[in-house]
């Protein structure tokens, strides 16, 4: 059997087959196991941007209700550990080692890509451990996606626009097609969807399937309350809903993600999950979700010394900028990627956040549009420092520096290094500034260890 080292190496190995879509070969590999995931119960979730938000609110809720909760998710921020969790823990090292030599030793020389293998270990795990329901979260669109081989008791399509161009298609009902490619006969769905185009696709979808459809503001509403509360209007079986809820997700945008979770739940009651109005509201705030709007600040330290990791003191933030804190340093991490997901960054730049300076850090994967996204962001920022995670779809920072509007170019700095675009900032900043970094969850999984530490240990 691989340890847990030789098996990370392995599976990284499978990085070199390509994205493939298709169910064929996820099916047939299934069946060799004797097909373990139609022993589970599901919920699929799927869509543009939103997707991890609504599925750890809903592991959130229902773990607390007492459930023992699958979460599977994509992509990870530093260990592929991240991926799998039961309820509040990750999967041990020793169980990942385990379950990926029984499916290296099943394969017998198949291929497999890298998020085929990981939704195996995924399912298997779920099935070993006996949980209740299994989170589901779409690695891509949705119809050809691995994960896209369950009967879910219920599907969640967060929202659609563009994004993955050159596998989902360049026309928002191509995508929208795509994503709704998750629903089956007769399952209901819940979904955020508001563009007319994709809303047309998904009904036209569902009516297809005979799959009862939910959609947020036409048949639940988050609608906002008294003192930055919100009242949940359910679904028709529970319009009175929930008055005067609060959450700790950050950012507004979440509002949406909060509503689905909690119309799924209701579609889950009539499965037999139940769950008090009680743990519900204390659920919503133990909510937490690394890397996305996350924010919090550090002590003042040489981080030059440090070469991969860091040992700053994680301190709490003042609720105004401080000039006499001279050693605090504050930091906002998103992995805002895409044309939606910075729209929401950007709203809570300007509405959550006072700041002097804006210093912005920014990485982005090559095949991003991140011409549109820069030019979204970049008037906020007084300072643009573009740099690469090590990954080999990462654009490089001339390339980044050319996507910028000529008028923002002289804002720019460039790294090669994700620690050296860390120091640079640092040195830069003054306790009343922020520091924003995004463009790129593969930007924010470094960043975060080298200010934070692992995730997962």
């Amino acid at each position: 059997m691989m340890n847990y080292e030789e098996a990370w190496a392995f599976l990284d190995n499978l990085q070199f087959f390509k994205i493939k879509l298709g169910l064929d070969s996820m099916a047939g590999f299934l069946d060799s196991f004797g097909n373990p995931h139609q022993d589970l119960r599901y919920i699929h979730i799927a869509g543009t941007n939103g997707k991890g938000s609504v599925a750890i609110t809903l592991l959130t809720l229902l773990s607390q209700a007492g459930y023992k909760v699958g979460l599977y998710t994509s992509p990870h921020l530093s260990s592929v550990r991240e991926r799998f969790r039961i309820n509040d823990t990750y999967i041990s090292t020793e169980d990942f080692a385990a379950l990926a030599s029984r499916i290296r030793d099943m394969l017998g020389g198949r291929q497999i890509t890298y998020f085929e293998f990981t939704t195996v270990l995924a399912m298997l795990w779920f099935v070993q451990e006996k949980v209740d329901v299994a989170i589901l979260e779409v690695g891509l669109g949705g119809r050809l996606d691995a994960t896209n081989v369950i009967t879910p008791l219920v599907s969640v399509i967060t929202n659609v626009s563009m994004d993955h161009e050159a596998y989902l298609g360049d026309t928002l009902a191509q995508v929208a097609y795509e994503k709704a490619g998750i629903i089956k006969t007769g399952v209901p769905v819940i979904s955020g969807v508001d563009d007319e185009v994709s809303m047309e696709v998904v009904k036209k979808t569902c009516q297809e399937y005979k799959a009862p459809l939910s959609l947020l503001d036409r048949d639940f509403f988050m609608l906002p309350g008294h003192d930055h509360t919100w009242n949940y209007k359910g679904l028709k079986d529970n319009p009175s809903g929930l008055a005067g809820l609060t959450f700790t997700l950050p950012g507004t945008h979440q509002a949406k993600n909060i509503a689905l979770a909690l119309a799924a739940m209701e579609i889950l009651g009539q499965h037999n999950f139940t769950i008090e109005e009680s743990v519900i509201r204390k659920g919503l705030n133990q909510i937490t979700w690394p890397g996305r709007l996350e924010y919090f600040c550090l002590e003042k330290e040489d981080i030059k010394s440090q070469k991969t990791t860091n040992t700053w003191q994680k301190v709490s933030c003042p609720e105004q900028p401080n000039s006499d804190n001279t050693g605090v340093r504050r930091f906002l991490l998103d992995g805002a990627h895409n044309p939606a997901g910075v729209a929401g960054l950007v709203h809570a730049l300007q509405n959550n956040f006072s700041y002097a300076k804006c210093i912005l850090i920014w990485a982005s994967m090559a095949d991003k549009d991140f011409s549109t996204t820069l030019g979204s962001i970049a008037p906020l920022c007084n300072t643009i420092i573009f740099t690469m995670p090590e990954y080999e779809r990462s654009a490089s920072p001339a390339q980044l520096i050319d996507a910028l509007e000529p008028q923002f170019q002289s804002r720019a700095l460039l790294k090669d290094s994700v620690m050296d675009a860390i120091d640079q900032a640092h040195g830069l900043a003054s306790p009343d500034d922020l520091i924003c970094i995004a463009g790129s969850l593969y930007l924010i999984g470094a960043a975060r260890q080298i200010l934070l530490g692992e995730l997962v240990v």
